[in-house]
């Protein structure tokens, strides 16, 4: 479902629109192609339900991915006034270069945020065991035009952090 919603729709023959959202019955076509097991709109939601973060939406026969896209055509989100502090856990090396050049999406559409530090250590333990927690000044920045989005829950997106508005913890 993340690979289909998230990073290559086109092999599930999905199309999504502006803001990702293709009809709960395209992707369970896309989904159950080809496949010996019968994927269901319970089993999506089932998916929707579990406990955790919150990373699909389904409403009006549609479903979604909230965050992390790596698709080439861009999600739209809606402005946001973020919190006064946000954090991103990170390994390292690549600290210093954040704390250098300012946290850049990368291969994702938008820079992940974390909004308490547990959250950052655990998205973090994904690139080290030993992650670096970095401090975003958020409300500032987007007093100085950074844009910011709400990702859902625990996760807040932008586009670019500069590093001024970055602070090793």
């Amino acid at each position: 479902m993340a690979h289909a919603l998230r990073h290559q729709p086109w092999l599930y023959e999905l199309e999504l629109d502006e803001e990702g959202w293709t009809p709960v019955a395209d992707l369970l076509a896309g989904l159950n192609s080809g496949r010996r097991h019968h994927i269901t709109e319970a089993d999506l939601q089932a998916v929707l339900d579990r406990p955790g973060k919150k990373r699909y939406e389904m409403a009006d026969g549609r479903i979604r991915a909230l965050y992390g896209h790596s698709t080439t055509a861009k999600i739209r989100k809606q402005p946001a006034a973020p919190p006064e502090i946000l954090y991103h856990g990170t390994a390292p090396a690549a600290a210093e270069i954040i704390l250098r050049e300012g946290l850049k999406p990368m291969s994702r559409q938008y820079v992940h945020l974390s909004l308490d530090q547990e959250t950052a250590v655990q998205v973090g333990r994904r690139k080290s065991p030993q992650p670096v927690i970095l401090t975003i000044l958020a409300a500032a920045a987007h007093q100085q035009g950074i844009s910011f989005y709400e990702g859902h829950g625990l996760v807040w997106l932008a586009d670019f952090v500069p590093p001024e508005f970055i602070r090793s913890a």
